[in-house]
């Protein structure tokens, strides 16, 4: 499974509807609303990166009110355990 990281800019007054549309796509996981100079951070997660395209570039694009968006590609997922078992805790 691929991870995508989307930071969404959005007319703030969308925030809410692009959320909610956002959450709605097929691929698309979770959607958090953020402080800072982001508004949402989307959280996609597919199969295949062609299907990124298609979610990212396609999808996204029909959701009025947003802005820009910068995509992060995930290349390799670390978490607590991980750490702790790397070091024999």
């Amino acid at each position: 499974m691929i991870t995508t990281i989307v930071l969404i800019k959005c007319d703030p007054k969308a925030i809410p509807h692009c959320a909610t549309r956002l959450a709605g796509i097929d691929g698309v996981s979770e959607v958090y609303s953020v402080s800072g100079e982001w508004d949402l951070v989307a959280i996609v997660r597919v199969p295949e990166y062609e299907r990124i395209a298609q979610v990212v570039t396609e999808e996204f694009a029909k959701v009025p009110g947003i802005d820009r968006t910068q995509t992060l590609t995930a290349f390799r997922a670390y978490s607590k355990r991980d750490v702790e078992s790397a070091f024999g805790e």
